[in-house]
């Protein structure tokens, strides 16, 4: 690993952080789980830096948050956020990024905006959910039915940043494109 890569890493650690200051919403129907900025950085991560460094840079943000930092949405942080109902999301971060990852190494024959949007719903959505939602069923006593139709609810959001980040990731590209190393 590169000190570039381990700049890179440290980067989008701090730009789900940063993202994290935007006010978090809290929906009474998902059983505590906040709609927040923060899965717009964990696409970028995976999009921009690849599978590997993608989800080094969210394991990073979360082993910060795990020490106590309070870099979550509303201010939340240490070792209690990763045991209540949302740390499946948050464990699925690593896999979604790491997955946004690889399907923009396999996508690379497609436009960039076409590739970064089904990289960034495949990885940043689809993935996330695959962690997030069993675990909130596990840990708000809900039925698996309950918890898909709860998280419902966050869907609309999480196509925006998707949207989101396949614009960023292409205005990226036409600035700088070494720095989408996934389509490398």
């Amino acid at each position: 690993m590169t000190v570039r890569d381990l700049v890179r890493i440290a980067l989008f650690a701090a730009i789900i952080a940063a993202l994290g200051l935007l006010p978090r919403i809290d929906i009474p129907i998902a059983a505590g789980v906040p709609i927040t900025a923060q899965t717009l950085g964990v696409m970028l991560a995976g999009v921009m830096l690849g599978a590997r460094l993608g989800a080094l840079a969210v394991l990073l943000f979360l082993f910060v948050v795990a020490l106590g930092a309070p870099l979550l949405a509303g201010g939340r942080g240490g070792l209690g956020v990763l045991f209540g109902p949302t740390a499946g999301y948050l464990i699925g971060w690593i896999a979604g990024a790491y997955v946004c990852g690889l399907l923009m190494r396999a996508l690379r024959g497609l436009p960039l905006f076409a590739a970064t949007l089904i990289a960034a719903i495949g990885g940043g959505i689809l993935v996330v959910y695959a962690f997030g939602v069993p675990w909130l069923a596990w840990k708000a006593n809900l039925s698996l039915t309950q918890a898909i139709l709860g998280g419902l609810v966050f869907v609309p959001g999480d196509l925006i940043k998707a949207v989101a980040t396949a614009f960023i990731t292409v205005a990226t590209h036409r600035s700088a494109p070494s720095l989408i190393s996934g389509r490398a």
